[in-house]
Order: C-alpha cells, then sequence, then structure tokens
C-alpha cells in the first residue's frame, strides 16, 4: 500500500530545522559538550531547559546525528557535531546562522526556553488550558483543524481498524476527532456499536463527515447510523462511558506526562474486565534517540500542543501503573504511525 510518509516528513522537517538553529545560536547545547559528554541532567541544567523542551531537543540532535550517548549514558558530540564548536577551526556555524533571524526558529528557542509561550494568551493550537476554554469549542476553530486533519485520518483508518482488536461489544473513540477511524472499524465489526467522544463543536464537524461516509457505502449506511452515537464531552472532567475496545488516537502526544498519567488510569477504569486498550501514535525509539521522522514530529507538536512524542517504552510505563497489562506486539501502520495495545486484566 502506498506510504504517504514523504509528505508528512517534508511538513514536519521545518520545526526541526528551528531546533538545530536555535541549539547553535540561542542554547549553548554543542559548546557545553565540547569539553566532554555530560549526563542529560546536567546538561539539563546548565542550558536550564525543563523536562519536555530537554526531550524534544536531545532526541532531536540524537536523530540528527549531532549527539549520541555513550557507554556510560552520558550525551556527547558525534564527529560531526563537532563541525557546530567554535574551537573546531573547520565550522558550519556560520551557516547554520543564516537563519537565526527567522522568526520561527526566534519563537522555538523562546518556547524552549520557557516550556511554551511566554504569553499564555499565544495559546496552544487545538488543546484545552486549565484557565481558558478549548480553542476546540469555538465553532471556526473546531472545522478548521478536524478538517485539517481528515484527510490523514481517512487515509489511515482502514488500515488502523483492521488491525485493533475485533470484537462484538462498544468501541470508544476518545478525542475522536472526524470519526473515521470509528467508522471504518464498524464495518469491520457488523454486529458492535461504537461511540465518537469529542468536543461538540467538533463533533458537528465530525457527523457531517460520517454522512459522507454513509453515502460511499450504502449497503451498510442504515446500519452505521444505528450503531454509532456522537457523545459530547471533555475527557479531561467528564466521566467516560464503559467500553470493551478504547482507541486513543494521535491523543496522548497533546499532553504533558502528568496528564498522560492521568488519563491512562481513567482509560483503565472505562474499560471492562478483558477489555482493550489500543493507542494509535508516532513512537519515538524507547531510547530516546530518534526516528528523526518522529523527532521532527514532536518538535512540530511543541509548539503546538503542551506535548511531545513519547515512546512505547512510556506508555507502557503509564498503563502498568494504571493496572493494565501492556501487550509485546509492536504494529507498524503507516505515515510513520503505529499501534500498541494493552489489556484490563479480568
Amino acid at each position: 500500500m502506498l506510504d504517504l510518509a514523504p509528505i508528512t516528513r517534508i511538513l514536519r522537517a521545518k520545526a526541526s530545522s528551528q531546533l538545530l538553529v536555535a541549539a547553535t545560536h540561542y542554547l549553548p547545547v554543542f559548546e557545553e559538550l565540547s569539553q566532554g559528554a555530560l549526563p542529560l541532567p546536567e546538561l539539563q541544567e546548565r542550558l536550564q531547559l525543563k523536562p519536555r523542551p530537554a526531550m524534544v531537543l536531545f532526541s532531536a540532535l540524537c536523530a540528527m546525528g549531532l549527539l549520541e550517548y555513550d557507554a556510560a549514558g552520558k550525551l556527547k558530540l558525534s564527529e560531526t557535531g563537532k563541525y557546530l564548536t567554535a574551537a573546531n577551526a573547520t565550522n558550519l556555524l556560520g551557516y547554520a546562522g543564516l537563519e537565526k533571524d527567522d522568526p520561527g526558529v526566534i519563537k522555538m528557542a523562546e518556547w524552549l526556553q520557557n516550556d511554551g509561550p511566554v504569553n499564555t494568551s499565544q495559546g496552544f493550537s487545538y488543546v484545552k488550558d486549565e484557565d481558558a476554554p478549548s480553542p476546540m469549542d469555538e465553532a471556526e476553530t473546531a472545522r478548521f483543524f478536524t478538517m485539517a486533519l481528515a484527510g490523514r485520518a481517512k487515509f489511515l483508518s482502514p488500515l488502523v481498524a483492521d488491525k485493533i482488536t475485533k470484537h462484538p461489544g462498544l468501541l470508544l473513540d476518545v478525542a475522536g476527532g472526524t470519526g473515521f477511524y470509528t467508522y471504518e472499524w464498524l464495518l469491520a465489526n457488523p454486529t458492535s456499536q461504537a461511540i465518537v467522544f469529542d468536543r461538540p463543536e467538533v463533533l458537528k464537524v465530525a457527523a457531517e463527515l460520517f454522512e459522507e461516509f454513509c453515502q460511499d457505502h450504502p449497503a451498510e449506511a442504515t446500519s452505521l447510523k444505528n450503531r454509532l452515537t456522537f457523545m459530547p464531552g471533555d475527557m479531561l472532567t467528564d466521566r467516560l462511558p464503559e467500553a470493551d475496545v478504547l482507541l486513543a488516537a494521535s491523543l496522548f502526544h497533546d499532553w504533558p506526562v502528568e496528564t498522560c498519567e492521568k488519563l491512562a488510569v481513567k482509560f483503565a477504569n472505562a474499560l471492562k474486565p478483558g477489555g482493550s486498550l489500543w493507542v494509535h501514535d508516532a513512537f519515538l525509539n524507547d531510547t530516546l534517540d530518534g526516528p528523526l521522522a518522529v523527532t521532527d514530529y514532536s518538535a512540530m507538536l511543541f509548539l503546538g500542543t503542551k506535548g511531545r512524542c513519547y515512546s512505547r517504552k512510556e506508555y507502557r510505563g503509564w498503563f502498568t501503573k494504571a493496572g493494565l497489562v501492556p501487550t509485546a506486539e509492536e504494529i507498524p501502520t503507516l505515515m510513520d504511525y503505529g499501534l500498541i495495545a494493552t489489556i484490563k486484566p479480568k
């Protein structure tokens, strides 16, 4: 099957380029390491970075081949990375500096130093702030972002639906957005039911897309409509309905670790015994040093959400702590995404 990853990789590489220039001209990453390897916490402290921007930055620089971990687990310059230090008479600092005044680079540097915008009114693209309503409660914003993500979901959803649990019960698609993953799952599970749970304004767009989906599948349209429910709500504050299968597609990466841990518990509580929780996302290596396509994506998410990309190991840690049993299987889909699953003990 055709993979559209080349398109998304090119789009996401912009944020990674901004990270690199920020690391050479605003945050002295390479100069700090020019005298020798440092433990990650010490390098983070020297640069006065909080955990999230540190992980976004260091993972990306490792994936670029500019930093690497030594046998003791310390970060050091790679042979290539040494060409970004002033101590090297032959270096590319000036070349990297051609972009140092670019507004996107300046924004990246400021957000790395502050773990987000200094002025919170600049906000985040589409995640809820504790002190303000969700941008996704605004009709225009909700429509823009939901439709912007529709093409990706429509492309990936048949493959995802085919690989997650086949079950005669109920699927709960939390923060389901367009709903495409659910619509395809209902096609593959003709006796099952499903709920798409999201903000009310998002669900208005999802309902329109569902009507188009039914028009494309006229023979199944009546059955699909009888088995699908759109449920408005806030996953952070509202009680979730009980389900046999719970899908979290491109969800956790919007949130900081603390919120992810709370969501893992909430999702575990919503599952029936024996039920399964599936995560579809782009995953970092467990060593947190790549792959480049995912660190690019993480850099992009850093500028638009409160989260970043996480490793499978991080997810499995949250799920185990929530009383779930992660499976060992890692299922690739397309566009640098994959699936992992966890089971609620009976």
